[in-house]
């Protein structure tokens, strides 16, 4: 499986990019539950999750940081 690109992170709208961080931060949970009880079949999953939530934050944060500078410049 190929990783997610940024660039289909950005053509989310708000609310979407904040629910993919709940389902992401959601998902990492259950894999850590999985690696606890000796459950867990694709421990690849782990870096997928973290690298689609590092996007998603990442995202989050530029949008907040453009809209403050354009809140301050007007």
């Amino acid at each position: 499986m190929a990783l997610p690109l940024i660039a289909d992170v950005r053509q989310l709208s708000d609310a979407d990019v904040i629910a993919q961080i709940n389902a992401t931060r959601r998902e990492l949970f259950d894999l850590r539950f999985q690696q606890a009880t000796r459950r867990l079949e694709h421990p690849h999953r782990f870096k997928e999750a973290r690298i689609k939530l590092a996007h998603l934050l990442t995202v989050q944060q530029e949008r907040k940081r453009s809209a403050a500078t354009a809140d301050s410049a007007s």
